[in-house]
């Protein structure tokens, strides 16, 4: 009778085990120093920048904002000893290094602005991560407008 309640015991654990991992956390990732650089009037896009750094192996893979019509990743490069910018699908976040979006390398470009931004202005970001089992999460940021020539 002792091994029957040994092996109900170890079937219960085994469910419960297998029921916590179903729940795993998703990545969590920090957004840290998330600017967007100042604009002239008739500018009808900027960049935004951030550094971010994720607990799990993940990947940024969309960036949202109310106040451009068009946001997307993109990626600078020089070819041919001319720069060259292009839209990426996705960001690679490795676990616990930080991933700075900057000039010069990945960043968010924000384009159809509905208005000119100005240094001191916020402006919201949410930034959408996708986990290594393929779920996907939202952190929001507000990012600071520098002057332009920053």
């Amino acid at each position: 009778m002792n091994a029957g309640k040994g092996f109900a015991f170890r079937r219960i654990f085994g469910c419960l085990v297998l029921a916590a991992s179903s729940f795993a956390a998703h990545a969590e990732v920090t957004v840290k120093d998330a600017w967007v650089r100042g604009t002239v009037p008739a500018q009808q896009s900027t960049g935004a920048f951030a550094i971010l750094t994720s607990s799990e192996d993940a990947k940024l893979v969309a960036v949202k904002s109310p106040i451009a019509k068009t946001v997307e990743v993109h990626e600078s490069m020089t070819m041919g000893g001319m720069a060259h910018m292009q839209a990426v699908d996705s960001v690679p976040l490795p676990a616990g290094k930080a991933v700075k979006l900057e000039p010069g390398g990945y960043h968010v470009m924000l384009m159809g602005l509905a208005k000119p931004v100005k240094a001191g202005d916020q402006v919201p970001l949410t930034f959408v991560i996708e986990a290594k089992n393929g779920k996907r999460s939202s952190v929001e940021a507000h990012a600071l407008v520098r002057p332009l020539g920053q």
